[in-house]
């Protein structure tokens, strides 16, 4: 079996007959609903769970498994993380998109194919994604992960090319000389 990866936590009870009430990332309900099969730990115990239905009421998907059938079933499960293979979440993925596990590592260059740094985290605000980049000196900063600032993503060749886009450099150049 892969790694597996979080999809969502269970926050409570829908209904009586076994529902649960899911919390989940919004745009990722093609993949919830194509799920048959999750895994949940319990007392770090893997246990796989068979999906049978996968409706959306508000922002909360509304999951009954094979395995709950009441109430006090899905106590044993409240607020803990539904996890899938890694395979099952790539499968699902468009062509822009990414794990954030294939991301961080990935060396950074510009457009003129100069070394900027490594990308070692992603972050998110209400806008955008955000890529993290830890600059050659161990400086740090931040841009939007979207197609005018991040143009390519090679995960097969560990590399990203990032436009520098008017003003950026001086900003990065004016952090450097703060340190």
């Amino acid at each position: 079996m892969g790694k597996l990866i979080s999809i969502g936590k269970i926050l409570n009870f829908h209904g009586i007959k076994g529902e649960v009430k899911v919390g989940y990332s919004a745009g990722k309900e093609a993949l919830l609903k194509s799920l048959k099969k999750v895994f949940i730990f319990q007392d770090n115990v893997k246990i796989a769970y068979d999906v049978q239905s996968v409706r959306f009421h508000k922002n909360f998907a509304i999951i009954k498994f094979k395995q709950i059938n009441s109430i006090n079933d899905v106590m044993a499960v409240k607020g803990l993380l539904i996890h899938v293979e890694e395979s099952t979440l790539k499968s699902g993925l468009e062509a822009d998109e990414f794990l954030i596990s294939d991301l961080s590592g990935l060396q950074v260059f510009d457009t003129n194919n100069d070394k900027v740094g490594t990308v070692c985290g992603v972050g998110e605000n209400k806008a955008t994604n955000l890529l993290e980049i830890e600059k050659t000196n161990g400086l740090k900063f931040m841009i939007p992960f979207v197609k005018e600032w991040v143009p390519v993503v090679d995960i097969e060749n560990g590399r990203i090319v990032v436009n520098m886009l008017d003003g950026i450099e001086s900003l990065f150049t004016a952090q450097d000389n703060q340190q």
